[in-house]
């Protein structure tokens, strides 16, 4: 196992320069992280036994540069970079401010390419079939508002997709008199093939679209995604996949789902800067699928064409790299792993509770790292402004029609100190009550 400085190295972070004097160079940081492959995987076990080995997650956390005065439990929101990847995004800023109109627009734009790349090879799809977003919405939205829809027409999604998704059906309900319809599924949903059923059961010949998140950001919860994909196609109906929580979090490729349209934030849990996103369109769907900011004619078949958001920073997405190579040294099924472990550690002692309850599933497959908690009787803001108020630890009260409580979504990052601290709080909230 590589020790700290060995570790720090390998990033190519000012902590090396601390400990040996010699001068941080961001220039040689890529490099460096790229060493850091081949270095964390000759000393990899079987991801389940790595999921508990805190001296190798221990030395991932020297990575992130966090305030160790707080417990960040909210990292489903946006996350924090490795220091690594932000040393990047600024050496590419500062390269850009040196003649904007030539540094960013013909030396960075072209290098965005190589990010496509690498993206596109990691996911196992085409360079040709994605596209660089600032966020999962702003992909969602491409596809919400870029597909041909006439009045009557029906899209399908459930009461528990992301609120800004379901406002913007709502708007093309208000403006082009399209029908959003909207199914309830179970909390938690514990048979996928009932998830499947429950989307078959409400198509109707109306029906133009579904809209499903790949991982639903209330609860954690993972729908089975392939699967509605083939029942929708059996229907002859495409499917938008809202993946904001998913890639990058567990272990699978796009290429697996076999779907129409993919959306999802790089800054999540890929652990890219913030204001990145990725949209993946199949390679037959993209010239009937319109941007959001007008292209020409030319790029009608140009997966670029929903790029076309006017003058934009290379830094975000150039930084995008030394996200993945980060992402490529941890492994997906070790991460999926460890932040299976994290919410279990936290997850199974709170439920000793009989006034505890989860609103995710613990079953394997059916959730990762993201998890909801309801405590009977501890109101959930009461219960997310206590634990900040007083303990300093961040969570997301989810006040929902159909169930409440806190989200709760550790990272690779976070210490089981940090996870005792937050379950000790909330057993003393049971025990005690939460002060006034």
């Amino acid at each position: 196992m590589p020790d700290r400085r060995r570790f720090l190295g390998a990033l190519g972070l000012p902590a090396l320069a601390a400990a040996t004097g010699v001068p941080f160079r961001p220039s040689l940081l890529s490099g460096r992280a790229l060493d850091l492959v081949p270095t964390l995987r000759s000393h990899a076990g079987p991801p389940d036994a790595v999921a508990r080995d805190e001296d190798f997650w221990g030395e991932i956390a020297q990575a992130f540069t966090v305030d160790r005065t707080l417990v960040n439990l909210n990292n489903g929101g946006v996350s924090p970079a490795p220091e690594f990847v932000q040393a990047a995004m600024k050496r590419h800023l500062d390269f850009s401010n040196e003649l904007p109109a030539y540094t960013m627009w013909q030396i960075q734009e072209p290098r965005r390419e190589g990010v496509r790349l690498r993206m596109a090879r990691e996911w196992g799809v085409d360079a040709e079939e994605i596209a660089f977003t600032r966020n999962a919405s702003e992909s969602l939205q491409i596809c919400q508002f870029g597909i041909d829809l006439a009045p009557g027409d029906e899209v399908l999604t459930t009461t528990q997709d992301y609120p800004r998704m379901i406002t913007t059906f709502r708007q093309r309900e208000r403006r082009d008199g399209i029908v959003l319809r909207q199914i309830r599924i179970p909390t938690p949903a514990e048979d996928p093939a009932e998830v499947v059923r429950l989307f078959e059961e409400a198509i109707t010949p109306r029906t133009r679209v579904i809209l499903a998140c790949h991982m639903i950001n209330l609860t954690g919860q993972i729908l089975p995604i392939r699967e509605i994909v083939a029942m929708a196609r059996r229907h002859d109906v495409p499917v938008i996949v809202d993946g904001a929580h998913a890639l990058a979090h567990f272990d699978f490729t796009l290429d697996e789902l076999e779907c129409d349209y993919y959306s999802t934030s790089l800054h999540k849990w890929l652990f890219a800067p913030i204001g990145t996103g990725l949209l993946y369109v199949r390679r037959d769907r993209i010239a009937d699928l319109w941007p959001l900011m007008a292209a020409n004619e030319a790029q009608d078949d140009d997966i670029r064409k929903f790029e076309e958001v006017g003058t934009h920073p290379a830094a975000n997405t150039l930084a995008v790299g030394e996200a993945l190579t980060f992402h490529q040294a941890l492994q997906s099924a070790r991460k999926e792993a460890r932040l299976v472990y994290l919410r279990n550690y936290w997850a199974e002692r709170l439920l000793e509770h009989e006034r505890v309850s989860l609103n995710t599933s613990l079953q394997p497959g059916l959730a990762c790292g993201i998890a909801n908690v309801h405590v009977d009787g501890i109101a959930t803001n009461a219960l997310q402004g206590h634990l900040w108020r007083d303990h300093k630890i961040y969570t997301t009260p989810i006040n929902h029609d159909e169930f409440n409580g806190l989200r709760i979504s550790p990272s690779v990052y976070t210490t089981l100190e940090e996870l005792d601290r937050f379950v000790e709080a909330v057993d003393a909230a049971i025990r005690k009550g939460v002060p006034a």
